[in-house]
């Protein structure tokens, strides 16, 4: 049998034994949603499985396919949702669409860092499809119909925000190397700042305000040192350059 029917009818297989149990007490969706996004706040992607997360519960693994009947992919969709939260905000009808925008961008921000560890997760399930938000789709789509897109730029568009939303957020929240972050930031730094300036003299020039403001050069995190000033200045840079593409 080929790897993926194998791993699918593994799926399967766990799946019929869990649902073949009765449904644990106490045991909840929601509760599992809320452990393994717990987990994945304290010990990143790495230390994810479903193994530990049963263990955090005090039940057996296969107790989890009984409310997520597909397992370790479908507990991380559903992570990346819970960690969303409420950032898809109901547009109404006057409602300024660039306020809008602005306000889906921070609040998608706002959730991140909060959970840091699931930026580069949410950003996999959103472009995989995997974590299907039907709510965030239909509030941008009328968003953008408000200021003035149709057919095929009304989709262009919706992909402009979507991948303006994630891109800002997943680069500021990027995670240091896990095996040794304190060597691989000391060693960064003095890299750095051991530039030639006859070499680099804009980079050595500026570096003062570059050092940890600036992306790639920076040795301290997003969570450590928050990129606020270069957000604020990119939101308003891409609602500009939205404007600009609305059909006359």
């Amino acid at each position: 049998m080929a790897p993926g029917r194998a791993g699918a009818a593994t799926a399967r297989t766990r799946a019929k034994a869990a649902k073949a149990r009765p449904d644990p007490p106490g045991l909840s969706r929601e509760q599992i949603v809320e452990t393994a996004l717990r987990l994945i706040d304290e010990a990143g992607l790495d230390g994810f499985s479903l193994r530990e997360v049963a263990r955090l519960l005090g039940v057996y693994p296969t107790a989890l396919y009984w409310h997520l009947p597909g397992g370790r992919n479908t507990l991380l969709a559903e992570a990346a949702a819970a960690a969303l939260g409420d950032v898809a905000q109901p547009f109404r009808t006057g409602d300024d669409w660039a306020e809008w925008i602005r306000g889906l961008f921070q609040r998608y921000r706002d959730n991140l860092r909060r959970h840091p560890n699931v930026a580069p997760l949410l950003g996999a399930q959103l472009v995989s499809n995997a974590g299907v938000n039907p709510q965030l789709v239909e509030q941008v789509l009328a968003a953008l119909e408000a200021a003035g897109f149709a057919g095929d730029r009304l989709v262009d568009a919706y992909n402009a925000v979507i991948a303006a939303m994630l891109g800002y957020v997943t680069l500021e929240l990027a995670p240091k190397p896990s095996d040794d972050p304190t060597g691989w930031a000391s060693a960064f730094e003095g890299k750095i700042r051991s530039l030639s300036p006859s070499d680099y003299p804009r980079l050595t020039g500026n570096l003062d305000r570059l050092a940890n403001r600036a992306f790639i050069v920076r040795w301290q995190g997003g969570v450590e040192v928050p990129l606020t000033s270069g957000f604020d200045f990119y939101v308003e840079a891409f609602i500009a350059g939205l404007r600009a593409q609305i059909p006359d």
